[in-house]
């Protein structure tokens, strides 16, 4: 477990002392400057707060442009995936972590049935909790073959994904190893793919990334917000920062390791609810590199507001995590990841949930200038930095809008040009949640909420919910 072999990199307490005493320190300091010169105080944290979300822009758009200029993702054709003889491919662990997902483990087990790997050489492992008895006594029902096996995992805490999956690789026997979720429909030649692409890649490389997609993209506005995310995620910004050699922060799903690398690395943090972010920056840390493999694994976008709110808090608060834990030790961070990889830490790591935070405050600034003109915010906001924030709010969202119109392209969906337009009605469900994840990052920092699948079933169908 990651507590007992880096303790240095455990999220089990976010803040370290010193960090507790340099925040409150720094606290202090501003709060004194503030009575003595409070216009001063303002100034600075207005010019700090539009230069960083000017940089955070400006950092995805040249992700954007490295992706383009040439190909990286890792491409393996279907005839390249079959021609490795079944005799030559090695054992493959694929761990499936659910909790509460009866409805779904019927699915499951016929999507895993797709996929083209001898079954002598597949172990299948799904991770299920004790007290989930109808998730367990479903899955029983519905083993079809030797090399599916359930681990019900022991009962401690913390209660999450990441727990689960360090008891699950304890107990794996391949040589490669990836995770799915319950709801997960993986390319039925995604194993092989991997198996070739890391081959050819070299020992250097100890993590694919798979591309992820929805299969229920149309079911509502948010699905389809969704979908464009994740196109510009997967397609435009994990590849520009392959193509900059920068750390990739991995998703919760269909990434494919060497086992021997991971554990010796160390696995999953189990108290941190990004878990993949972070063992994305370890694997970066530790010299390591990180390829996207252009194959996907369709999932279950989330279609409800609350239920995405809880989801996006997580994702959010797990950033803010990493983003904190690898900042205890900045210059051990710089020496590690370089000056690249600092920067992604801050602006990508960072800069997403605080960037999503700020939203909300700018724009109601802004709203509050156009409809009230106050004369203190003349004061605030000096030149040039006045110039700026506007060239981001005009400039910075619209290009920020034609990233999502790219991805309407990449995926032949005109369609969905609409819902591209309508992206700011989504970042201000982001800006929410981002709220929402500050507040448990204090209160509740390991706690993982519960995402409910299953909702793009019919309603008699009962959904699932993921705790872990």
């Amino acid at each position: 477990m990651i507590e007992r072999k880096l303790t240095a990199y455990s999220a089990h307490v976010v803040l370290t002392r010193l960090q507790r005493i340099g925040l409150f320190a720094g606290l202090a300091l501003l709060a004194g400057v503030a009575v003595l010169r409070p216009m001063l105080v303002l100034q600075v944290i207005v010019a700090l707060v539009t230069l960083c979300y000017g940089a955070a822009i400006a950092f995805r758009v040249a992700l954007v442009y490295a992706a383009g200029r040439g190909e990286h993702r890792v491409l393996i054709s279907d005839e390249d995936a079959r021609a490795v003889a079944d005799a030559e491919l090695p054992v493959y662990t694929v761990l499936v972590p659910a909790y509460r997902e009866p409805s779904v483990i019927g699915a499951l087990m016929a999507h895993l049935s797709a996929l083209e790997y001898p079954r002598d050489k597949l172990e299948v492992i799904l991770l299920l909790e004790p007290d989930d008895t109808e998730t367990i006594e479903a899955a029983r029902a519905a083993l079809t073959g030797e090399h599916l096996r359930i681990l019900v995992v022991p009962e401690s805490m913390p209660k999450t994904k990441p727990k689960a999956c360090n008891v699950g690789l304890a107990e794996a026997t391949g040589e490669f190893v990836t995770i799915y979720d319950a709801e997960d429909i993986p390319d039925p030649l995604q194993l092989r793919r991997a198996v070739v692409a890391l081959r050819r890649l070299g020992p250097e490389y100890v993590c694919l990334q798979a591309e992820l997609g929805y299969f229920n993209t149309d079911q509502n506005r948010i699905t389809r917000w969704f979908a464009l995310e994740y196109a510009t995620w997967f397609r435009s910004l994990l590849p520009g920062l392959v193509a900059l050699g920068m750390p990739v922060p991995l998703g919760g799903t269909s990434n494919h390791f060497r086992t021997r690398e991971l554990r010796e690395l160390g696995a999953w943090d189990p108290y941190n609810v990004t878990e993949d972010a972070d063992l994305g920056i370890r694997l970066a840390r530790s010299g390591f590199r990180v390829g996207v493999l252009e194959s996907v694994t369709l999932e279950e976008a989330n279609s409800d507001f609350i239920n995405w709110i809880k989801q996006r808090s997580r994702w959010y608060k797990g950033y803010l995590m990493t983003w904190l834990v690898h900042l205890r030790s900045p210059r051990a961070t710089f020496k590690q990841l370089g000056w690249r990889g600092l920067l992604c830490l801050n602006l990508f790591v960072g800069g997403t949930p605080l960037a999503a935070l700020l939203n909300a405050v700018l724009w109601a600034t802004t709203l509050l200038w156009f409809l009230a003109q106050p004369a203190v915010m003349e004061q605030i906001f000096i030149p040039p930095f006045y110039y700026i924030g506007v060239f981001c709010l005009v400039f910075g969202n619209a290009t920020v809008i034609y990233l999502n119109v790219l991805s309407v392209r990449s995926m032949d969906r005109p369609d969905l040009l609409g819902t591209a337009l309508l992206s700011p009605l989504y970042w201000a469900m982001m800006s929410l949640a981002s709220a929402k994840a500050a507040w448990q990052l204090v209160f509740k920092p390991s706690y993982w909420e519960k995402t409910t699948h299953g909702l793009h079933l019919p309603t008699t169908a009962p959904a699932a919910s993921d705790d872990i």
